[in-house]
């Protein structure tokens, strides 16, 4: 016989539970009315309602309901991000059930209660290939520019376990990228292998183009000053600084400000805006990621983390890229997404550049690296897979010099949680196993980050000497980590430890 505070406190519970289905079902719904009709991929009219419910729940601190719940060994919501109303029914009926009640609700069944993983599991095939034979994770590599010639280095890195290669639009050109498509797709079908091929577009990337120097080698430490200018006919040649560097977009100019951080290389080195010339900025480097001096080279990205600028989505040259990929590339990725209206603008060109039918087959990648595409990204999600096959990464790298190195690691799961809601693919990209594939040699956290990964539909590596060897160590490790864990739920294997010796 229960007790009566018991009773008390299991009723109390219920009517909590309730209450939040209640609110989540009505806020959700209305969400997903203002959604709906802008949505033409009936595909994701399931997914799109799904994501409203999550983005309702969590809208509300439910820490106190989940700590309550756990005792009664109920699902504490910890994992609902693509059935959200489904976790809540069956609690509500369990706990009816517990309290000895009628229940208003009833339990979900299997195919609705898998209908979001079963949904996502084809989106992720869609965008990057069919599953691998021992992962469900994904490998995406960014081609070298060797790759144009070296038919044995592709070879090498489809066997040891490539899925999707990358070209960075911001290198090499047309001529290269077209050689590389040739021989990816050759060999690929030589060995039998699903290889996708994603074009990245570069968008409105900030970089340093020239850079002037009177020294052997234009480097810079702690306490140094730098010149950022707006083109070489402003070059400050009695400006007291070690190098000069001209700027790829010199809109920036209009809104850079005294205090205004600038960050090269992602973080490499941290400067403070010192002056505002005519000509461009004087900057003061605070510190260099080795405390030393670092060397300013051309086409390295530039950060403005407390700044913002009303930049051109798409630029003459990536709409040139858009074409070529248009023609030859599976996927689509998009660079510094900010919000729904640099979606629109893609979605724009496409249907200026080949037929409606085509221009919505093209499956988009938005590379999330900004903290507007962060506050925004319900509505890039909503705006880009309602007329497209869609997938997001997480570019860490831009990222975390974005948004601050202390938020990156709760950002980067906030992001996988709504993307899963929405039934949308994740690529955990930048620096993964970068030690590895510069040395030959791996750091222990690199190891720990490319495990972490495996919560991911795809991982990302970057080029190195030890490529190839980097993507063989990944796939080792994808493969023992799918045996432990799928996205938030911990699989409970046996442990090698617990067995009899």
């Amino acid at each position: 016989m229960m007790a009566k505070d018991s009773a008390k406190n299991l009723n109390s519970l219920l009517e909590q539970v309730s209450q939040l289905r209640e609110a989540v079902y009505q806020e959700g719904t209305e969400l997903f009315q203002k959604w709906e009709k802008d949505i033409d991929r009936k595909e994701f009219l399931l997914s799109a309602r799904d994501l409203a419910y999550y983005l309702a729940l969590r809208r509300r601190d439910i820490r106190n309901i989940q700590m309550e719940l756990t005792p009664l060994g109920l699902s504490s919501l910890g994992r609902l991000e693509s059935r959200t109303l489904n976790n809540l029914d069956a609690v509500l009926t369990s706990l009816s059930i517990i309290a000895g009640k009628e229940s208003e609700w009833s339990y979900p069944s299997y195919e609705s209660f898998i209908a979001g993983q079963e949904q996502l599991t084809k989106n992720t095939r869609q965008l990057f290939g069919n599953k691998p034979e021992s992962r469900h994770t994904r490998i995406m590599v960014t081609m070298p520019s060797e790759a144009a010639k070296d038919d044995q280095l592709i070879q090498l890195l489809i066997r040891n376990g490539m899925n999707v290669a990358r070209i960075n639009c911001a290198h090499d050109d047309a001529e290269i990228w077209k050689e590389m498509v040739g021989r990816i797709r050759k060999i690929a079908e030589n060995e039998q292998a699903d290889v996708k091929v994603l074009m990245d577009i570069a968008g409105p990337k900030i970089r340093t183009g020239w850079v002037f120097t009177t020294l052997k080698k234009p480097k810079v430490k702690p306490g140094d000053k730098w010149y950022l200018a707006k083109n070489w006919e402003d070059l400050p040649h009695k400006n007291e600084t070690k190098v000069t560097a001209g700027c790829s977009i010199s809109e920036i100019f209009k809104t850079l400000e005294v205090g205004d951080q600038v960050l090269y290389d992602d973080g490499t080195i941290e400067s403070e805006v010192e002056e505002v010339t005519d000509g461009g900025s004087v900057l003061r480097v605070k510190k260099t990621r080795t405390g030393k001096s670092v060397r300013i080279k051309a086409e390295k990205g530039l950060n403005f983390p407390k700044s913002q600028f009303d930049l051109e989505m798409l630029t003459e040259q990536d709409k040139k890229d858009m074409g070529f990929a248009i023609e030859y590339a599976d996927i689509m990725g998009l660079s510094f997404v900010k919000d729904a209206e640099d979606i629109k603008k893609v979605q724009t060109e496409l249907i200026s550049q080949t037929d409606i039918k085509r221009a919505t087959e093209i499956p988009l990648m938005a590379k999330i690296e900004t903290i507007q595409a962060v506050e925004n990204l319900p509505a890039i999600i909503m705006t880009a897979a309602g007329k497209n096959p869609f997938s997001v990464m997480i570019a860490r790298g831009d990222l975390a010099v974005e948004i601050g190195y202390s938020r990156l690691a709760e950002l980067q799961q906030e992001i996988m949680w709504i993307c899963e809601a929405a039934d949308i693919p994740v690529v955990w990209g930048t620096e993964v196993l970068d030690n590895m594939i510069s040395s030959g040699i791996p750091t222990r956290a690199e190891v720990t980050d490319a495990a972490e990964g495996d919560r991911a539909e795809c991982v990302m590596l970057n080029k190195g000497d030890y490529l190839t060897d980097g993507v063989a160590f990944l796939s080792e490790i994808l493969k023992k980590m799918q045996e432990h864990q799928y996205k938030k739920t911990s699989r409970l294997r046996a442990l090698n430890i617990a067995k009899d010796k």
